[in-house]
């Protein structure tokens, strides 16, 4: 290892979605500091969070037969048969619904759960209610897609919460993802649903802790126990 990469390696990289709003809040607090000095620390506070909340860690992905890995950091906030959003034509009967929650302090780029092609994309603008309660997956802004792994189709829908006020997406319909890979990012707080196929099950808690691209979130009945790990 290098030099360089030694210096590197214990800072987190930046998204690059992130580097205005840093800026903007560099600015004000530079500007807190010369009305009043101790404004300056409170805004040199609230930059370095800002800073911290952009971050785009790489992850070491599981990789293996029918797992489906988490695609947001956050706590699992619901586990319950739901319908899909309509928008996405996905399914008329309820399927198995994964919801992470994601509060200021979880990074907020969100990963594929798992490798496949984005069939749809469907944007609907919405409230923004608390994306902790159920019936922000009906009522709130969010994006959605659908990604297809061989015959089986996997809903992802990111949910904007009562802070969050845009959902920035990095894919178009077509693209080929490896699990694991960025897809989108939502701007302070929110939520992420993964609509499960019939066949994979979930393995995870309410409650439970997750880091995306990270956690095994579902896998398939069958699923091989052996894994391997990629980095993204």
């Amino acid at each position: 290892m290098s030099i360089l990469d030694s210096i590197r390696k214990p800072f987190v990289p930046i998204h690059r979605e992130g580097w205005p709003f840093i800026a903007i809040f560099a600015v004000v607090a530079n500007l807190l500091a010369w009305i009043w000095g101790p404004l300056g620390w409170i805004g040199a506070i609230l930059t370095a969070w800002c800073a911290y909340f952009f971050r785009d860690p790489v992850r070491t992905v599981p990789v293996g037969e029918g797992l489906v890995i988490s695609p947001a950091d956050g706590v699992v906030s619901l586990i319950m048969q739901a319908l899909p959003p309509p928008e996405l034509g996905l399914s008329d009967v309820p399927m198995t619904r994964i919801s992470v929650f994601m509060n200021v302090f979880n990074c907020h780029v969100n990963r594929v759960p798992v490798s496949g092609t984005i069939e749809k994309i469907a944007y609907r603008p919405g409230l923004f209610l608390n994306a902790d309660l159920d019936k922000a997956s009906e009522d709130n802004e969010r994006n959605a897609i659908i990604v297809v792994t061989g015959k089986e189709r996997y809903g992802v829908v990111q949910i904007a919460g009562l802070v969050a006020r845009r959902i920035v997406s990095f894919v178009d319909e077509g693209d080929h993802l490896d699990v694991g890979q960025r897809f989108g990012l939502i701007r302070f707080g929110s939520r992420v649903d993964v609509y499960l196929p019939e066949g994979v099950v979930p393995v995870v808690g309410v409650g439970q802790t997750m880091v995306a691209g990270e956690t095994v979130i579902a896998m398939k009945s069958k699923a091989a126990t052996t894994r391997e790990f990629t980095l993204q």
